[in-house]
C-alpha cells in the first residue's frame, strides 16, 4: 500500500506548483482582511442612519411615558432606552417570556399592526402598586396570565403609552395607536411572515427595587412608507408648531400687495410669414372670434376669469365675469356625480 503524504508534504508539494495557493491560503486566515459577514436570513432592511432615527425619537417616548407613569403611581418611575434592533418576527416572538402582556396595536395611518409586550416582572408590581399594595422585590411573583381584571388595570398603562408614542410620532406622522387584541401567550399572535423583518425597541422600566422590560416592535412593511423620513438628519423638523398670528398676518399682508401679471387676451389668430411681410397700415386681420364672445383673463399665464370689454372713466377696460374651472376642478365634480348616482348597493360593493 502506497505511503499516505502528511499534511505539511501535501501544502508544499500545492505551493511548488501552484506559488498563489500559499498566498491565498494567508489572506483567509488573516484576521485583519477586509470580510464583513452578511446573512442571507436576516437582510438589513434597515439603514445605520434610520436606527439612529428610531433611537432619537423614542428617547423622548420614553421620557414622556416615564413622567405619565410616575403621575399615576405617584411614585419615581424611570423608562430607559436599552437597545434599538432589527431582527426576525419568528426570533422576537420567541425571546419573550410565556405568559405575558402581549398587546397587538393598530396604528393608522400605517397598515398593520404594531406590537406593545409589558413584562410581567413589572406588570405585576404595577398593578400591585394601583391596588394599593407594595410588593417586595423578594417577592415571587405569580406564573399564571392576567385575569380579566388585572387586564383591566394593565390597560391603565398602555394607554398612557400609546398617548406618549402618539405624542412623540407627532414629528413623522400622526399616528393613532389603538389597542386591538391582548394576549398571554406571544406565539399565538402571528401579524407578520415568521422571516420578516422588524425593528425591536426595547426599555427598561424601573419602579424601586423592581425592573422590567417592555418591548416596541414594529415590522418594518408598517413603517416603510415613511422609512424616508427616518434617513434624514433634519427628521426632527417634522415637528408640527402652532402658527404664530403675527407671522401669519405679516404674510397676508406681504402677499395681498404682491404685484402679479395680469393679461387679457382680445382675440387668437394664425398669420404666414409672407403675410406679416405683407402686411400695411390699414389692413384688416380677421380673427374669427365674435364682438359678443367673453375675453380671456390670464393671471401669471394661468386663465382664471372669463371678461367683457368696455371703458371705465375713460379708460379702455373689462369686466370681470365668472371664473375658468380648472380642469382638475371639472374632474373633481364629475366623479361626485358618478357617485350620487350609484345605487346605495353598488357603492358598497366599492
Amino acid at each position: 500500500m502506497a505511503d499516505v503524504l502528511s499534511q505539511s508534504e501535501v501544502e508544499s508539494l500545492l505551493s511548488a506548483l501552484d506559488p498563489g495557493v500559499q498566498v491565498r491560503q494567508k489572506r483567509a486566515d488573516d484576521p485583519n482582511s477586509q470580510v464583513s459577514i452578511y446573512d442571507f436570513k436576516r437582510p438589513e432592511r434597515v439603514s445605520k442612519e434610520q436606527m439612529r432615527g428610531f433611537q432619537a425619537l423614542h428617547e423622548g417616548f420614553g421620557r414622556e411615558f416615564g413622567a405619565a407613569l410616575s403621575g399615576m403611581l405617584r411614585t419615581i418611575v424611570e423608562v430607559k432606552l436599552i437597545s434599538v434592533d432589527q431582527l426576525t418576527y419568528s426570533e422576537f416572538v420567541y425571546s419573550l417570556e410565556n405568559p405575558s402582556c402581549f398587546n397587538l396595536l393598530t396604528a393608522e395611518p400605517l397598515e398593520g399592526h404594531i406590537i406593545l409586550d409589558l413584562n410581567p416582572s413589572i406588570v405585576f408590581p404595577i398593578i400591585d402598586r394601583l391596588l394599593g399594595g407594595g410588593r417586595e422585590s423578594t417577592q415571587k411573583l405569580p406564573g399564571r396570565p392576567l385575569t380579566e381584571i388585572e387586564v383591566r388595570l394593565a390597560s391603565r398603562i398602555t394607554n398612557l403609552a400609546i398617548e406618549a408614542l402618539k405624542n412623540a410620532w407627532a414629528r413623522i406622522c400622526q399616528l393613532d395607536p389603538k389597542i386591538s387584541q391582548v394576549e398571554s401567550n406571544p406565539q399565538l399572535v402571528q401579524i407578520v411572515p415568521p422571516n420578516e423583518v422588524i425593528v425591536l425597541i426595547s426599555f427598561e422600566i424601573t419602579m424601586g427595587e423592581m425592573r422590567g422590560i417592555m418591548n416596541l416592535c414594529i415590522p418594518f412593511n408598517t413603517i416603510e412608507p415613511l422609512a424616508g423620513k427616518f434617513s434624514s438628519n433634519a427628521w426632527s423638523t417634522y415637528t408640527q408648531k402652532q402658527a404664530d398670528a403675527r407671522q401669519s398676518m405679516n404674510l397676508e399682508t406681504g402677499v395681498n400687495h404682491a404685484k402679479v401679471k395680469l393679461v387679457v387676451r382680445l382675440a387668437e389668430t394664425h398669420l404666414t410669414n409672407s403675410d406679416l411681410l405683407n402686411m400695411a397700415v390699414g389692413d384688416v386681420i380677421p380673427t374669427g372670434t365674435e364682438k359678443s364672445e367673453p375675453l380671456q383673463v390670464d393671471i401669471e399665464g394661468v386663465p382664471k376669469f372669463y371678461a367683457q370689454p368696455g371703458s371705465y372713466k375713460g379708460y379702455t377696460a373689462v369686466q370681470i365675469g365668472k371664473a375658468i374651472r380648472a380642469p382638475e376642478d371639472v374632474v373633481e365634480e364629475k366623479l361626485k356625480s358618478i357617485a350620487a348616482t350609484k345605487p346605495p348597493q353598488a357603492q358598497a360593493a366599492t
